[in-house]
């Protein structure tokens, strides 16, 4: 048996037992308990108390709680998760024995935080990747929504210019549109999220006549692949070139329905070779 005095325990001498110092007999193995401390050599009977024996810090709580610290790394977050259990069991089973359980605790919570952190991570990244091109795809359905929006704002104020001056018919002059029909800045300016607008080829239907011709050209701003350009004209039918090129728009641009301009689904997804539009 091993007394316990202040600080120190009393165990069993013939299993190993924890015992308090005021059972009489161990609840394992039925041993009577001494009180009193025997001498240093001991009988071939029953094993005699010991006294001074500390318990021992188990090595493998130790072990997940440093493993623990650095939970950030996956192979340390789960080395601090099966040294964290096998400690406990090891420290349950040891009869007081061994100490180290709040250690043990310490990596489990660090083990399994970072295991958490991990997951978390991981489906932010997939997420992230997943959703990232449909965020693109609305973006430029919208950009190219805005566009075609534009361009009719255009037309509306072609037509509504050439009524208000039927001696002039319609114009090239944005700033003349804008003073005719209201219209934001950007787009009186020729520039709007993206896009450039111009007004060309006025042409009257005689010499010193009103115009009665003019194309309205909206392309990207910058040279981007898969990006559409728009044009129309006096006939105030919408075309499309998806490779961008508002050159092609006018000669072999695609005509966009009403269903296609009122429900847009974006034009840049086709590819870019047009043919001519019957």
């Amino acid at each position: 048996m091993v007394l316990r005095e202040g600080s120190r325990n009393m165990f069993c001498g013939g299993c190993g037992n924890n015992i308090a110092t005021d059972e009489r007999f161990c609840s394992v193995c039925g041993q009577e308990v001494s009180a009193t401390p025997a001498s240093p050599t001991p009988s071939l009977g029953s094993p005699s108390p010991v006294i001074g024996i500390f318990p021992e810090t188990s090595g493998k709580a130790i072990g997940s709680l440093i493993s623990g610290i650095f939970f950030f790394f996956v192979p340390f977050s789960i080395v601090a998760i099966i040294f964290g259990h096998l400690s406990l069991s090891e420290i349950r089973r040891s009869a007081g024995r061994l100490k180290g359980r709040t250690w043990a605790i310490g990596g489990l919570i660090l083990g399994y935080a970072g295991v958490a952190v991990t997951i978390t991570v991981i489906v932010a990244i997939f997420v992230f990747r997943q959703s990232a091109p449909t965020s693109a795809l609305n973006q430029q359905i919208g950009t190219e929504s805005s566009a075609v929006a534009a361009v009719r704002t255009l037309n509306t104020a072609e037509i509504a210019y050439s009524q208000a001056h039927p001696a002039l018919g319609y114009t090239c002059s944005l700033s003349e549109l804008a003073g005719s029909w209201g219209m934001s800045g950007e787009l009186a300016g020729g520039q709007k999220n993206g896009y450039v607008f111009k007004v060309q080829g006025c042409k009257p239907a005689k010499t010193n006549g009103p115009i009665v011709k003019y194309h309205l050209l909206a392309y990207p701003d910058q040279s981007k692949g898969g990006t559409p350009a728009f044009c129309s004209n006096e006939s105030d039918v919408i075309k499309v070139a998806r490779n961008g090129s508002p050159q092609d728009c006018l000669t072999i641009g695609i005509d966009l329905s009403d269903n296609e301009i009122n429900h847009p689904q974006g034009w840049s997804k086709a590819s870019s070779v047009e043919t001519a539009h019957p």
